[in-house]
């Protein structure tokens, strides 16, 4: 699907799915059968007609053996737990869907990108920029000198959350606007949205806005404010519930940029004409919509795999068949930017998967096997840890953050500019990198190719 068909769909009326949801049984439908609280409880997503009063959900859910959790009816998606196993069938896989059981009985596992502590000191006062060859390569140091990024900027780095007391990101977090969304409903106290047991988070974060101080690393945009919405559940999961939390809240706070350096558990991509996973995949489109419709632009990281987003028949996550009716989450979704991933040589890096009109843009990810120079840090991007410290890691995961750090500069130049507008000075501004010749799996021209979509993203030029 095209950038542009992406963006139009995103701001398309909310399509239902399976027929009128939500509405009333028919007079003849039989008596259920009673609840079975025996089973294991599970999160489900349950869809219903976007604009279903709470009140019509809640007793649908509860008539049908679950409890709400969430509603959200701007968009009509409910978050219920139910321990009775024939919750789905009593809605039909065309309504309710739990990834979570799905992903229990498929014994799925993280797949989160874990740095690595280079610089394990607390308290480190060294200035590490030299290190950084990422910040370089896009042209963020120069852009600092011009324009930091404006504090009435919100970046939502929904993650695994962030170590607001980290000395670079102190400063940037802003815990009024930070949530913890792993149940799928928003819990505001700090240990709902601080990181436990993963520094992914915290790594995306600082490539996004650590302070500029001269100490430690330096963000793309190092003045605009982060909000910690955590998605990544203390397994390393994130499940439709967790992500539909995440994007309405991104949504109902008006974050200009979200980042999102992850796809959706279990599954790598969602399909929507496989019952089950239509819902999670429809609950999900809605939620990024109501998003965009309430001006966030979402960057996602295309993933890790190295494969062709845009012909793609297999799921490398899990076994799983995949045709053209299925997207990665978000990264495929419409209303999202799709990053792909550069080294210091600016070529694709070979983890980085890649598609024609899937990636949008590309940005420093690293590579091991384009080292820098000595002197200036290892293959991969280093950033924040919790705990004060500072290491490196490989990744789209890396790459989209920097390319959500240029979209909040330029949120910040052009106050008020819709998500739309911001996406395409993103990829306009873009140094275009050609497709390597003799490279078959890279088509399309220097300005608009499967590797590297509209270019390398450009700090400085977002700021001048």
């Amino acid at each position: 699907m095209s950038a542009t068909r992406r963006w139009s769909t995103a701001l398309a009326a909310t399509a239902l799915i399976g027929g009128a949801l939500g509405a009333a049984p028919a007079a003849a439908e039989p008596a259920a059968a009673p609840c079975d609280p025996s089973g294991t409880a599970y999160r489900h997503v349950v869809l219903f007609t976007p604009g279903t009063p709470e009140w019509a959900a809640t007793r649908e859910i509860s008539r049908k053996c679950g409890k709400t959790d969430s509603y959200y009816r701007e968009i009509g998606v409910a978050v219920a737990t139910s321990a009775d196993p024939t919750f789905e069938s009593r809605f039909t896989l065309e309504r309710a869907y739990s990834a979570e059981k799905a992903a229990k009985a498929l014994a799925a596992t993280s797949r989160l990108v874990a740095p690595t502590a280079e610089v394990s000191a607390r308290g480190v006062t060294e200035d590490l920029s030299p290190r950084s060859w990422d910040m370089r390569q896009i042209k963020a140091d120069e852009a600092n000198k011009i324009n930091v990024g404006s504090r009435r900027v919100v970046v939502g780095v929904l993650d695994s959350g962030v170590d607001a007391d980290h000395p670079d990101l102190k400063a940037a977090v802003d815990p009024a606007l930070s949530a913890g969304c792993t149940t799928g409903h928003p819990d505001q106290s700090k240990p709902a949205w601080m990181p436990s047991n993963s520094s992914h988070g915290t790594h995306v974060a600082g490539t996004i806005a650590a302070a500029k101080d001269g100490q430690g690393i330096t963000g793309v945009a190092p003045g605009v404010r982060l909000a910690s919405v955590k998605v990544v559940n203390d397994e390393g999961m994130i499940y439709p519930e967790s992500a539909v939390c995440g994007f309405m809240w991104s949504g109902a706070k008006g974050f200009q940029v979200t980042n999102s350096s992850w796809f959706m558990d279990p599954w790598m991509f969602w399909c929507k004409d496989k019952p089950g996973e239509k819902v999670g995949h429809e609950a999900v489109r809605r939620a990024i919509s109501y998003s965009v419709r309430n001006g966030s632009l979402n960057v996602a990281a295309v993933g890790n795999s190295a494969i062709d987003l845009a012909n793609t028949t297999r799921d490398p996550a899990k076994p799983h068949p995949v045709n053209e009716n299925c997207d990665e989450a978000p990264a495929e979704f419409a209303g999202v930017v799709g990053v792909s991933a550069t080294g210091y040589a600016k070529k694709l890096s070979g983890y980085s998967s890649y598609g024609k009109g899937v990636v949008d843009v590309t940005a420093p990810g690293g590579d091991g096997a384009q080292p820098p120079p000595a002197g200036e840090g290892t293959g991969c991007p280093l950033s924040t840890l919790p705990g004060g410290r500072y290491g490196t890691a490989c990744g789209t995961s890396m790459a989209s953050p920097h390319a959500a750090g240029v979209a909040a500069l330029l949120a910040s130049k052009y106050r008020g500019a819709p998500p739309q507008a911001l996406a395409w000075l993103l990829g306009h501004q873009a140094d275009e990198l050609p497709c390597p010749a003799g490279d078959a799996r890279c088509t399309g021209p220097a300005k608009d190719n499967a590797f590297f979509g509209k270019g390398l993203v450009n700090a400085l030029k977002a700021v001048s």
